[in-house]
């Protein structure tokens, strides 16, 4: 595939996305109209009360004063030149609230998908290749009992194994901030602190992503190029590895795309638990506050990076299946 071919399709298909991302936008605006309260009775509520003009002014001043098709058509002339408004709570801008948050999210699902999306492969894999024994049993019944089991339930025994009782691990942060470590030194810091949140936002798609692999795989070995294969002589370990394993990780990859807003919406337990400073502990906390400017904005760069993370697998897709090609 030539590299002109390449970017004219990921130009496609990003002009194909822009009405989604449009939609999710206005949907996520008017849903949020609906919600009981805002953040003007909320600061009035916790000053113990104020009269009703008092309310009323700090409607006007943060724009709550106006129809709800003013209010979205302001914020849609806004959002085109990238300007997600203000947050009156925290007293900062929004779009540097979320670059300031954006990185951890980032570094937890980056490291999420890496282990869920390796390790599950692994045991699909291993799982098809000792089908009907005792090993595929073994990881048939713990694939599911994983991804059975609650994430913040996970997470909260990790943290009391592994930080209380071993102190291996910290029990919750991104870094230990009074250490004031730099380089690397800050590097392994945060590696340190990254595992048990990776591991328990891991677990239930390593469960799934294996289940996934394994049963693609079978399906694949019983198919009829299989069976030409092995009458033209080639070796099972050949089969499996140039033709099988390739196109059992078809499914594989497109569920790992389409699971990146679970993987978003699982963040944001797991960041409470484990206080990680990311968008999920972000939008958790605008929510109770009813800084709707700040949630718009959470939810708008979340939609972002799920079409970002879907245009990859798409072009994955691409060089994994040899018999697509972009017109």
């Amino acid at each position: 595939m030539s590299s002109g071919s390449l970017g004219g399709y990921i130009v496609r298909r990003l002009t194909q996305t822009l009405p989604v991302i449009l939609g999710v936008v206005i949907v996520n605006f008017l849903l949020l109209q609906l919600a009981p309260g805002d953040l003007a009775t909320v600061l009035a509520g916790e000053a113990g009360g104020a009269p009703k003009e008092y309310i009323d002014e700090l409607r006007a001043r943060f724009g709550q004063d106006q129809p709800v098709y003013i209010q979205l058509f302001y914020y849609m002339r806004n959002l085109l030149v990238l300007d997600l408004g203000f947050s009156f709570r925290l007293g900062a801008p929004v779009l540097d609230l979320l670059l300031d948050r954006l990185w951890p999210t980032l570094l937890l699902m980056v490291a999420t998908l890496i282990v869920s999306l390796g390790l599950g492969i692994v045991m699909g894999l291993l799982a098809a290749l000792w089908v009907r024994t005792w090993k595929d049993t073994v990881i048939s019944v713990a694939a599911i009992i994983v991804y059975a089991t609650p994430l913040f339930w996970v997470g909260l025994m990790l943290i009391l194994v592994f930080s209380i009782r071993l102190n291996w691990f910290p029990t919750s942060g991104m870094e230990d901030v009074v250490a004031f470590h730099e380089g690397w030194d800050r590097v392994v810091d945060i590696a340190h602190h990254l595992v048990l949140p990776t591991v328990t936002l891991s677990l239930f798609y390593l469960a799934l992503y294996a289940r996934l692999m394994r049963a693609s795989m079978l399906e694949q070995r019983g198919l009829d190029y299989v069976v030409t294969a092995r009458a033209k002589g080639q070796s099972e370990r050949k089969i499996t590895t140039r033709h099988v394993f390739r196109n059992a990780l078809l499914p594989v990859v497109t569920m790992a795309g389409v699971q990146t807003g679970g993987l978003l919406g699982g963040s944001v337990v797991l960041e409470a638990i484990f206080a990680w400073p990311g968008l999920g502990q972000l939008a958790f906390q605008s929510l109770f506050a009813r800084d709707y400017n700040l949630l718009l904005g959470i939810f708008f760069l979340s939609a972002v990076l799920v079409v970002i993370v879907n245009l990859i697998v798409d072009v994955i897709y691409v060089f994994l299946d040899p018999r697509i090609r972009i017109g």
